[in-house]
């Protein structure tokens, strides 16, 4: 008589949901980090539509900081971001790092660089 194989194992299902279930997990980790960039895009955003004409860096900042009390962000600061001037525009740049920790000693290390362009504005 012959044998059958009928399924997988407990073991085999094992091997097949520990990758999955390591992969979940990572982007369980993840999720606040990329809140927090999605909340420091949008108040980037947010700031280029609402300034117009006669802008100043101190008045970017301070319209970005008004912005990242509302929305409670603490990292990265506005003190972090550079604004630099290219031709008759503002230019808003956000580049951070930061860590989720997966295990033990293990991390992800996550890069953001966000540019924002400012129309308009008097020189500092």
């Amino acid at each position: 008589m012959r044998n059958r194989q009928l399924g997988v194992t407990a073991i085999g299902w094992l091997f097949l949901l520990t990758p999955l279930v390591i992969v979940g997990y990572a982007g369980i980790r993840l999720a606040p980090v990329y809140l927090n960039y999605m909340k420091v895009s949008k108040a980037m955003e947010t700031t280029s539509t609402e300034i117009k004409g006669g802008a100043t860096p101190t008045t970017i900042r301070n319209s970005l900081d008004k912005h990242f009390d509302i929305d409670m962000i603490e990292y990265p600061t506005t003190k972090d971001m550079k604004i630099t001037r290219d031709g008759g525009a503002w230019v808003l740049e956000c580049a951070y790092e930061d860590d989720a920790p997966l295990f033990s000693n293990l991390s992800l290390h996550v890069v953001f660089d966000k540019k924002v362009r400012i129309e308009g504005g008097a020189g500092d």
